[in-house]
């Protein structure tokens, strides 16, 4: 049997142990103070409530709803005031972008990620607002479409063999919108932003899976001074740049026929590139210039078919990881810029890096909860989801800072080996040094513990005198 003393001792060896953890001093916290008051200051309304939704969500709690953050370490307000704030709260997208683009690591390259995310609200008929949208894990009428919010992410990606990413840009895509015309509105919106913070870094580029339309995307692009990564179907087929004529008939408008599954009809490429890599082996990249797909979008002013030009690359490797009894497949990939510069080595790589926004919304649904929450209007969603991108920012600003809070059966990392999922586990411990940007709450009416005092009052029976 535990006596109450014991109990009290190993609790101070309990809290011992936490506070043993190496921690940093605030002199090095000054980019995350900084982000803070920033992030902070974009909101309108409400923006107390919203900002400690943030921290309740950067800290180890099951997000299994929105009162569940009033339970984490440090949280002031009850559950009612988080529901208010994602009601009647408001929020400066426009000013938020341009605090999240400050804070993109300067040590990245410019490379950028954008895929589309499915919120499925399948029985919300009354939620206004929703479309039908691919879901890869839930099905309606055995086909992998469900009604809900889609939701247009765009983050930066980094170099380093890591899940970390920075979004900075989240987008609702709107009922009857194009997926392509809503992405290049953000890259169009975002490549300002970087000119202001990098001016002599390479040109950017921006990755894509193979359910975006490189067509549309390189027209919408054209003169930007961005560069787009698009993966295509091994299936398609491509035409080189027509030959002299010979002075008779019309002019020809298409080239040799390049089909990808045929290797008979490929020609010698422009550039190649083999390296070897720890991690896929032998990689071999090769790209053909100046090629073209039929498409049906663009016409010229003739009604004739546009000649929209871009590099087709072949992406080979030796090895798949995690998959030695599976043969790789060949990646097709098509590049368009505004340049000639064929950086093959960049491009296969960036291409690889691209999955690293596929981790980072994995663990935004599974983590923080993003896709969790029985929201009615899709203005609600909107601002839960620019709660889950500071969260996510925050982490990472976070990742130097905080100590390794392992539970028991967890292998040990440094800080270089920190994923988004450790570092939530110990950032509870960082935010009494950091401090909070919100104020303390201003309860306008008197608690429960004040009528219980006056009944217990009330009953109390009164001296009476001799």
């Amino acid at each position: 049997m535990i006596f109450k003393e014991e109990v009290a001792t190993l609790l101070e060896v309990a809290m011992a142990a936490v506070v043993s953890q190496p921690q940093r001093d605030g002199s090095c916290q000054g980019e995350l103070r900084r982000f803070r008051g920033e992030a902070f200051d974009s909101f309108t309304r409400w923006s107390d409530a919203l900002w400690e939704l943030v921290d309740g969500l950067c800290q180890p709690v099951a997000v299994d709803g929105i009162a569940h953050l009033s339970l984490a370490a440090l949280a002031m307000r009850g559950h009612g005031s988080g529901y208010a704030a994602l009601a009647r709260g408001a929020i400066d997208d426009r000013q938020l972008r341009d605090v999240l683009a400050g804070h993109r690591p300067a040590t990245w390259r410019p490379d950028f990620a954008v895929d589309c995310s499915t919120w499925a609200r399948c029985d919300a008929e009354c939620s206004p607002g929703r479309g039908f949208y691919h879901h890869p894990s839930r099905h309606s009428a055995g086909q992998p479409i469900v009604a809900g919010w889609c939701f247009s992410w765009l983050a930066g990606l980094s170099q380093d063999p890591d899940s970390w990413t920075a979004p900075l840009d989240v987008v609702r895509v709107q009922v009857g919108d194009n997926a392509n015309t809503v992405a290049v509105a953000q890259i169009k919106a975002l490549l300002p932003r970087l000119d202001r913070l990098e001016p002599s870094t390479p040109a950017p580029l921006f990755a894509f899976d193979g359910g975006y339309d490189p067509v549309q995307l390189t027209v919408g692009l054209a003169g930007s001074g961005a560069q787009v990564l698009v993966r295509v179907k091994s299936n398609r087929v491509f035409f080189g740049r027509p030959g002299p004529g010979t002075g008779r008939g019309r002019p020809r408008r298409h080239g040799d026929r390049f089909a990808l599954a045929d290797p008979a009809t490929w020609h010698a490429p422009d550039a190649e590139h083999a390296v070897l890599d720890p991690v896929y082996g032998s990689v071999q990249v090769t790209a053909w210039r100046g090629m073209h797909p039929k498409q049906d979008t663009y016409r010229d002013p003739g009604e004739a078919m546009t000649i929209v030009e871009g590099t087709v690359v072949r992406v080979q490797v030796g090895r798949l990881p995690g998959r030695r009894d599976r043969e790789p497949k060949t990646l097709w990939l098509w590049h368009a810029a505004d340049d000639d510069d064929l950086d093959l080595d960049r491009w296969w790589r960036t291409y690889l890096r691209r999955f690293d926004i596929e981790h980072t919304l994995r663990f935004a649904k599974q983590s923080l909860g993003w896709t969790t929450p029985k929201l009615r209007t899709p203005e609600q969603a909107d601002r839960w989801t620019w709660l889950v991108v500071l969260a996510l920012t925050q982490l990472r600003l976070a990742r130097p800072l905080v100590a390794d809070h392992r539970l028991p059966w967890q292998r040990p990392q440094t800080t270089a080996r920190m994923t988004p999922g450790r570092v939530r586990q110990g950032f509870g411990h960082l935010l009494h040094r950091t401090g909070t940007p919100a104020s303390y709450p201003k309860p306008s009416r008197p608690g429960p513990a004040r009528d219980a005092l006056k009944a217990a009052a009330q009953h109390q029976p009164r001296n009476t005198p001799p």
